[in-house]
């Protein structure tokens, strides 16, 4: 009986498709899913891991609001079924709910709700809301179950970089038909990233990982192999990217990695971030000033692309990103405790534009992006508390990643601990010049990522504690 409807099946689908038709195709695919949601909740969450870098956006016009296809409504009805499991076993494993990183991501989303509510635009930050929850939900409170057993911190990124090296290598084939010019890089990455700022951001998030693992002794010949080539096109990706912040991002981990090795104690690396700020505050006028000689703009010459990093008298992109940031402050003047509402940046900020920052690339519209900063963004959109609670969760996701670092209880453990963080540490580098969570392809590796880290710490090396305590 089986093999016949499979037989009839597979000859209507034929017979549809010759006629055009596929829909017949996605049947098995969405019952497929369907068992997944309520059978292998696991499997689908991996199974979203390795659709994410696949994915681009769909806008519906007719509501007015894109939809990331296909993963955002298996990460939606994700979502749902975790709040379905806990109103029918209200039961969550202590250790996760009591670890520093889920207080401090749970501060973060109640800061942001109360925030949408005082808004300027109460519908547009309450979406933007919804969907940093969706994000948060999935990728680490669901997705920190998943990693009760090892080996799924494994596959959890394998399966993310397997995906993301396919997506690099058609983008590089793509780019090089065009002799890799630079203004190319910015479009080529469509429709898979929205810009190429994005795309370099992603692969300098996971790249640590797959370096650290290419030396991982424990791994066989040609999984260590594999993990070096898989990093060797992501060093690619990030160089045809053309993004500053990526490489600079890069070349900080690099610095990070060097201190870690010589294991200098996290009050001291977080001493030197104290000082190295205070530093430029106070000097803030003198750097300026000697930050204005450098005329050297954007080019495809890689040596003269990176000196134009400190360009701030001619480089359009440069002078565009400091007029964003001009405005973030003074809308946090305006609003220094609420904010203006998460999200609502790109909707009020033209108001708060001068005449002398204006750039070539200069729009009221806000069709370029946001303020382009991690910590600024917040600042303008949820006030103080929100820009400090965002520098708070990224202080103890670095420190929770070096303590692991330090004292994971196997050398495996460790060296993931450390692939993990100088990845985070690309990205919090990175998010001083640009912003991505409110996109699926960064939001998904980094709280998964967060989440391993906590799960190393409450499954594993807390455990390993209180036995040795015993």
């Amino acid at each position: 009986m089986l093999y016949r409807f499979g037989l009839w099946f597979t000859v209507l689908n034929i017979i549809l498709m010759v006629n055009g038709h596929y829909w017949l195709t996605a049947i098995p695919i969405v019952l497929g899913i369907m068992l997944l949601f309520f059978f292998s909740l696991d499997k689908l969450l991996l199974f979203i891991v390795l659709l994410t870098p696949f994915t681009f956006k769909y806008e519906i016009e007719r509501f007015g609001f894109t939809i990331d296809l296909p993963t955002e409504p298996l990460i939606v009805a994700t979502m749902l079924l975790f709040f379905l499991r806990l109103i029918h076993e209200p039961v969550f494993d202590r250790r996760v709910l009591r670890h520093p990183l889920t207080i401090m991501i749970i501060l973060n989303l109640l800061w942001m709700f109360v925030t949408s509510v005082t808004s300027e635009i109460p519908l547009v930050s309450f979406k933007f809301f919804v969907s940093r929850l969706w994000f948060v939900i999935t990728f680490y409170f669901v997705a920190i179950n998943l990693f009760k057993d090892y080996s799924n911190y494994k596959r959890f990124l394998w399966y993310f970089g397997a995906s993301l090296a396919v997506i690099v290598i058609v983008i590089t084939l793509q780019h090089a038909a065009f002799g890799f010019e630079r203004m190319v890089g910015t479009w080529i990455v469509r429709p898979f990233f929205n810009d190429h700022t994005n795309y370099s951001s992603t692969l300098a998030l996971v790249a640590p990982f797959f370096i650290v693992m290419a030396f991982n002794k424990e791994f066989s010949p040609l999984r260590r192999t594999t993990a070096l080539i898989f990093f060797l096109v992501f060093a690619m990706g990030i160089l045809f990217s053309y993004s500053r912040a990526a490489w600079l991002s890069i070349m900080i981990a690099f610095g990070g990695f060097t201190i870690l090795g010589l294991k200098i104690p996290f009050r001291f690396i977080l001493a030197g971030i104290v000082l190295f700020v205070a530093t430029v505050f106070t000097f803030q006028t003198q750097i300026i000033m000697q930050l204005e000689r450098n005329t050297q703009e954007s080019s495809g010459d890689f040596a003269e692309h990176v000196q134009s990093i400190t360009n701030i008298s001619s480089d359009a992109s440069n002078l565009e990103r400091i007029n964003r940031w001009r405005a973030a402050f003074r809308m946090y003047d305006e609003r220094p405790v609420f904010g203006w509402g998460p999200g609502t940046y790109q909707f009020v900020y033209a108001p708060f534009q001068r005449s002398e920052d204006f750039t070539i690339i200069t729009t009221n519209f806000g069709d370029l992006g946001n303020a382009h900063s991690e910590y600024i963004g917040p600042l303008a959109e949820s006030g103080l508390p929100g820009m400090l609670l965002f520098i708070a969760l990224a202080l103890l996701v670095l420190k929770t990643g070096v303590d692991l670092f330090k004292k994971a209880p196997t050398r495996e453990m460790r060296l993931m601990a450390l692939g993990i963080t100088l990845g985070f540490i690309t990205y919090f580098a990175h998010g001083l010049l640009n912003n991505f969570l409110d996109t699926d392809k960064a939001s998904v590796p980094f709280w998964g990522m967060m989440a391993m880290l906590a799960g190393l710490d409450a499954f594993y090396h807390q455990q390993a504690r209180e036995k040795k305590a015993d």
